[in-house]
């Protein structure tokens, strides 16, 4: 296939993303692995997306992790030395500890969602599971209120469908509103953590001290954004893309649920698999040579993580999805300084609900075949809906 060439390929569109772009990705790996689509570098191969992100002197960045704009106040869009003092405050509330102690408030929760759905024999695995886990997990261990959960995953939705990587004036005057919104609300909270802290996640952020340096309020107001749509758009994309190629391969969902000791490979194969998120910026410190091009000082490049995830230097029969898979190399919660903080919390709420639909709804299927349409959006993307159906079975009764 010959795709050459900037028309064809534009890494910053929502578009483009609004599929799942593997035919020109695996074209770029064997012909061009690092593309200049006219804007911005694609780096295609899984080493030079490992190379990139462990030269942070080099690849940094403090230019802001999205090629359209530049930083902003949250841990993400820093360097070395900045970066791993904010980390070391952020990751207060992401202690091997705290992750446990969460486990069976994850059970809980997964449970009590499934509770919902059960006895209707039918419902969307997106909007109806998949997206309420990681914003109750998530924002319960913020501090938010139960009955807030629902703003917040729209707000979340809003602000991640508007990075389509074009300027509309409707589309933006809808994220204004959420990012005003989300902004009046948390600084509410904030001030209310300064007066009388809480053991929540947002007070821990409030009032953590690393080497005698607190986050200000803006700091902490975006790093709990980030964290918030860290924590809820990443994982319910993984569950509902991993979940659809469980039943659209039905062999591998029966020999998931004959043998449960395969849960933990079967969720780093769904995390290989689906790749939320599409891609991270990093910028060019000086002017560097990669694969034989040279990336300009200033300039950005896009660390592909769904092409690095198919990489057949590194995965055997890539394209096929095996719950068994071992080793499995990937790179979707990203590698180097950057590494996810909460991929911890991320593999318990993918593990347990995996684990309960198996459990609960075993016949599980899919309402109408071929691949749903994924979220047009060109940082974090997934299926927006998924129809599915089941045998109605009794809710199980946990609290939620």
């Amino acid at each position: 296939m010959d795709i050459g060439g900037a028309v064809d390929i534009d890494f910053i569109d929502g578009e483009w993303w609004g599929r799942d772009p593997q035919e020109e990705l695996t074209w770029l790996r064997h012909h061009d692995p690092v593309h200049w689509d006219g804007r911005v570098w694609g780096v295609t191969r899984h080493a030079d997306v490992r190379d990139v992100a462990t030269r942070p002197e080099v690849f940094s960045n403090a230019g802001g992790i999205r090629p359209e704009q530049g930083p902003v106040a949250q841990l993400i869009d820093l360097d070395a030395p900045q970066h791993l003092l904010r980390r070391k405050l952020v990751g207060a509330g992401f202690t091997p500890r705290r992750v446990v102690e969460q486990e069976a408030r994850v059970l809980e929760l997964t449970d009590a969602i499934l509770d919902r759905v059960c006895e209707r024999g039918e419902c969307d695995l997106v909007r109806d599971v998949a997206a309420w886990l990681p914003i109750e997990v998530i924002g319960q261990a913020l501090g938010f209120a139960h009955e807030d959960f629902s703003t917040l995953l729209e707000w979340s939705d809003t602000l991640m469908s508007a990075l389509v990587g074009i300027q509309d004036e409707e589309l933006m005057a809808r994220v204004g509103d959420a990012f005003g919104g989300y902004v009046a609300y948390v600084s509410g909270a904030i001030a209310e953590r300064r007066e009388t802290p809480t053991d929540d996640l947002l007070s821990i952020l409030v009032h953590a001290e690393v080497e005698g340096q607190r986050l200000t309020d803006d700091q902490v107001l975006h790093d709990s954004l980030l964290i918030l749509i860290g924590g809820d758009e990443t994982s319910r994309h993984v569950m509902s893309g991993g979940i659809y190629q469980l039943l659209a391969d039905r062999d591998q969902w029966e020999r998931l649920r004959a043998d449960r000791s395969l849960l933990p490979s079967a969720v780093e194969e769904m995390l290989r698999w689906v790749s939320p998120i599409r891609n991270m910026a990093r910028q060019a410190t000086q002017d560097v040579e990669l694969r034989g091009k040279t990336i300009e000082k200033g300039q950005k490049l896009l660390l592909l993580y769904p092409s690095a995830n198919r990489d057949e230097e590194v995965f055997a029969d890539p394209f096929r999805f095996d719950v068994a898979r071992t080793p499995n190399e990937h790179l979707a919660f990203g590698v180097g300084p950057h590494f996810c903080l909460g991929n911890a919390l991320a593999r318990v709420e993918v593990r347990t609900m995996l684990d309960r639909v198996l459990e609960r709804l075993p016949d599980l299927e899919l309402v109408s075949p071929g691949e749903p349409r994924w979220r047009p959006a060109n940082f974090v993307s997934g299926y927006e809906s998924l129809p599915v159906r089941f045998t109605p079975t009794a809710p199980v009764g946990r609290a939620g």
